[in-house]
Protein backbone atom coordinates (compact mmCIF):
# COMPACT_ATOMS: atom_id res chain seq x y z
CA UNK A 1 0.00 0.00 0.00
CA UNK A 2 2.90 2.02 0.80
CA UNK A 3 3.58 2.53 -3.24
CA UNK A 4 0.16 3.52 -3.69
CA UNK A 5 0.22 6.30 -1.59
CA UNK A 6 4.04 7.47 -2.57
CA UNK A 7 2.99 6.72 -6.62
CA UNK A 8 -0.59 9.18 -5.53
CA UNK A 9 2.07 12.03 -4.41
CA UNK A 10 4.48 12.03 -7.20
CA UNK A 11 1.50 12.53 -9.23
CA UNK A 12 0.58 15.36 -7.51
CA UNK A 13 3.98 16.74 -8.02
CA UNK A 14 3.84 15.90 -11.35
CA UNK A 15 0.40 17.67 -11.56
CA UNK A 16 1.32 20.92 -9.99
CA UNK A 17 5.13 21.31 -11.93
CA UNK A 18 2.87 20.81 -15.10
CA UNK A 19 5.33 17.48 -16.30
CA UNK A 20 3.05 15.53 -18.50
CA UNK A 21 5.69 12.46 -19.08
CA UNK A 22 6.38 11.83 -15.54
CA UNK A 23 2.47 12.44 -14.73
CA UNK A 24 1.66 9.66 -17.11
CA UNK A 25 3.86 7.05 -16.40
CA UNK A 26 3.27 7.64 -12.91
CA UNK A 27 -0.70 7.04 -13.45
CA UNK A 28 0.30 3.87 -15.37
CA UNK A 29 1.92 2.84 -12.60
CA UNK A 30 -0.61 3.56 -10.52
CA UNK A 31 -3.18 1.54 -12.31
CA UNK A 32 -0.95 -1.05 -12.96
CA UNK A 33 -0.46 -1.51 -9.00
CA UNK A 34 -4.39 -1.48 -8.04
CA UNK A 35 -5.31 -3.32 -11.06
CA UNK A 36 -2.78 -6.54 -9.56
CA UNK A 37 -4.40 -5.08 -6.18
CA UNK A 38 -8.13 -6.03 -7.77
CA UNK A 39 -7.05 -9.62 -9.82
CA UNK A 40 -5.57 -10.59 -6.39
CA UNK A 41 -8.55 -9.39 -4.25
CA UNK A 42 -6.63 -8.01 -1.16
CA UNK A 43 -3.41 -5.71 -0.39
CA UNK A 44 -0.21 -6.39 -2.37
CA UNK A 45 2.96 -7.06 -0.93
CA UNK A 46 5.96 -5.51 -0.70
CA UNK A 47 7.42 -8.09 -3.40
CA UNK A 48 4.40 -8.29 -5.43
CA UNK A 49 4.32 -4.11 -6.11
CA UNK A 50 8.60 -5.22 -7.22
CA UNK A 51 6.76 -7.59 -9.37
CA UNK A 52 4.45 -4.99 -11.03
CA UNK A 53 6.96 -2.42 -10.94
CA UNK A 54 9.83 -5.05 -12.55
CA UNK A 55 7.00 -5.99 -14.97
CA UNK A 56 6.08 -2.69 -15.94
CA UNK A 57 9.98 -1.92 -16.72
CA UNK A 58 10.43 -5.45 -18.91
CA UNK A 59 7.61 -4.37 -21.20
CA UNK A 60 9.30 -0.86 -21.92
CA UNK A 61 12.76 -2.44 -22.35
CA UNK A 62 11.30 -4.96 -24.81
CA UNK A 63 9.47 -1.57 -26.58
CA UNK A 64 12.78 -0.10 -26.28
CA UNK A 65 14.61 -2.90 -28.13
CA UNK A 66 11.92 -2.99 -30.76
CA UNK A 67 11.39 1.18 -31.77
CA UNK A 68 15.34 1.34 -31.58
CA UNK A 69 15.67 -1.63 -34.66
CA UNK A 70 13.04 0.00 -36.29
CA UNK A 71 14.78 2.66 -36.19
CA UNK A 72 12.15 5.42 -34.26
CA UNK A 73 14.47 7.34 -32.36
CA UNK A 74 11.24 9.62 -31.29
CA UNK A 75 9.75 7.08 -29.47
CA UNK A 76 13.07 5.71 -28.07
CA UNK A 77 13.75 9.17 -26.33
CA UNK A 78 10.47 9.57 -24.57
CA UNK A 79 11.01 5.56 -23.52
CA UNK A 80 14.10 6.24 -22.31
CA UNK A 81 13.03 9.02 -19.95
CA UNK A 82 10.04 6.45 -19.25
CA UNK A 83 12.55 3.60 -17.98
CA UNK A 84 14.25 6.47 -15.85
CA UNK A 85 11.08 7.40 -13.90
CA UNK A 86 9.73 3.61 -13.30
CA UNK A 87 13.48 2.06 -12.33
CA UNK A 88 13.24 5.06 -9.50
CA UNK A 89 9.90 3.24 -8.21
CA UNK A 90 12.84 -0.14 -7.97
CA UNK A 91 15.32 -1.30 -5.98
CA UNK A 92 18.62 -0.20 -6.96
CA UNK A 93 19.71 -3.02 -9.78
CA UNK A 94 22.25 -5.32 -9.33
CA UNK A 95 25.49 -5.46 -11.25
CA UNK A 96 26.44 -8.31 -13.28
CA UNK A 97 29.47 -9.44 -10.39
CA UNK A 98 26.55 -9.13 -7.79
CA UNK A 99 24.48 -11.52 -9.46
CA UNK A 100 27.06 -14.08 -10.49
CA UNK A 101 27.87 -13.69 -6.67
CA UNK A 102 24.62 -14.77 -5.83
CA UNK A 103 24.17 -17.77 -8.71
CA UNK A 104 27.20 -19.45 -7.15
CA UNK A 105 25.98 -19.33 -3.36
CA UNK A 106 22.61 -20.67 -4.94
CA UNK A 107 24.61 -23.25 -7.14
CA UNK A 108 26.34 -24.71 -3.73
CA UNK A 109 23.17 -24.67 -1.91
CA UNK A 110 20.81 -26.39 -4.36
CA UNK A 111 24.08 -29.03 -5.51
CA UNK A 112 23.55 -28.17 -9.11
CA UNK A 113 26.12 -30.18 -11.01
CA UNK A 114 24.81 -29.67 -14.95
CA UNK A 115 22.57 -28.43 -17.26
CA UNK A 116 19.36 -30.49 -15.46
CA UNK A 117 19.78 -28.55 -12.82
CA UNK A 118 19.14 -25.75 -14.50
CA UNK A 119 15.29 -25.24 -13.07
CA UNK A 120 16.20 -25.81 -9.45
CA UNK A 121 18.92 -22.92 -9.35
CA UNK A 122 16.45 -20.19 -11.08
CA UNK A 123 13.63 -21.71 -8.50
CA UNK A 124 15.81 -21.02 -5.77
CA UNK A 125 17.60 -17.45 -7.02
CA UNK A 126 14.71 -15.63 -8.64
CA UNK A 127 13.40 -14.97 -5.28
CA UNK A 128 16.25 -13.07 -4.26
CA UNK A 129 16.80 -11.16 -7.39
CA UNK A 130 12.91 -10.08 -7.69
CA UNK A 131 13.19 -6.64 -9.34
CA UNK A 132 16.73 -5.94 -8.80
CA UNK A 133 17.62 -7.76 -11.55
CA UNK A 134 17.07 -8.62 -15.17
CA UNK A 135 15.82 -12.09 -15.77
CA UNK A 136 17.46 -12.39 -18.74
CA UNK A 137 21.17 -11.62 -17.44
CA UNK A 138 20.49 -14.30 -14.68
CA UNK A 139 19.32 -17.10 -17.14
CA UNK A 140 21.96 -16.34 -19.32
CA UNK A 141 24.32 -16.20 -15.70
CA UNK A 142 23.60 -19.73 -14.95
CA UNK A 143 23.31 -21.30 -18.01
CA UNK A 144 27.45 -19.88 -18.65
CA UNK A 145 27.96 -21.39 -14.44
CA UNK A 146 26.21 -24.81 -15.24
CA UNK A 147 28.03 -25.36 -18.65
Amino acid sequence: MALINELQAQMKTAMKAKDKETLSVVRMLKAAVQNKQISLGHDLTEDDEKSVLATELKQRKDSLAEFKAAGRDDLVAQLEGEIKIVESYLPAQLDEAAVESLVDSVIQETGATGKADFGKVMKTLMPKVKGQADGALVNRIVKAKLS
